[in-house]
């Protein structure tokens, strides 16, 4: 059988974590910052990083990061081909976020005090626990409640149009999103430093989630994105 390539849009030096939990999952990435859609891929993963232009979601700055707009068009670029063509996507912090603004929802742009020192600042990831939606692909995997890590200063807030919640934090905040009858997948932890060589014990093993988006990238398990699953 033939290498399963998968293309990957990141922050230039800062792509190599989910590089690797792709090869360990078994397929080939191909990455690069702001690259032009290449369908002969099989899917879509978007990376974690900086903060995304608020006004791409109609919103005055009001607490974001300096935005870097070439990778902002890039990134929007690459979601609407792999979504019009029908391909997997699974996005990753940032991504998770991007999927949102090109759905034509909106972020938080800043997390409230009493919320940051729980989902992110200072150095490494912050370990916290989510609940699952009843019947989605995360509560299959991992069940009703399960740890993961944490490291975001930004969350989704109203949802684009097609996306459900799917899993939520403590705090209310959604740790995961995805579009019933499309094979979209967002969550806000970092799977890729939660698997393979980074695999951590006191989270949840996020290998399963890369072998899962990388079987619907084979055509396998597409019955999930079928409503079957639609909680």
């Amino acid at each position: 059988m033939d290498k399963l390539n998968i293309q990957v849009s990141g922050e230039a030096g800062y792509m190599d974590n989910y590089c690797a939990a792709l090869r360990g999952a078994g397929c080939e990435p191909v990455a690069g910052y702001c690259p032009a859609p290449d369908l002969r891929c099989g899917g879509l993963l978007l990376c974690g990083g900086g903060d995304i232009e608020s006004a791409l979601y109609g919103q005055e700055d009001r607490g974001s990061q300096p935005p870097d707009r070439n990778r902002d068009r890039a990134e929007l670029e690459l979601f609407r081909a792999f979504f019009e063509a029908g391909r997997p996507i699974l996005g990753i912090c940032r991504g998770m976020q991007l999927i949102n603004v090109a759905l034509g929802g909106t972020l938080i742009q800043d997390l409230p005090a009493q919320a940051v020192p729980f989902h992110g600042g200072g150095k490494g990831d912050r370990v916290h626990t989510v609940r699952a939606l009843e019947g989605s692909l995360l509560h299959r995997l991992y069940g009703s409640v399960f740890s993961v890590n944490s490291a975001h200063h930004q969350a989704v807030d109203a949802l684009g149009q097609g996306l459900r919640a799917v899993a939520w934090a403590e705090s209310g905040f959604a740790e995961a999103v995805d579009f019933p009858g499309c094979p979209v997948l967002g969550v806000q932890f970092h799977p890729e430093r939660m698997s393979f060589g980074r695999r951590r014990l006191d989270t949840v093993d996020a290998a399963s989630l890369f072998t899962w988006f990388l079987g619907v990238c084979r055509g396998e398990d597409s019955a999930f994105f079928d409503g079957l699953d639609s909680g």
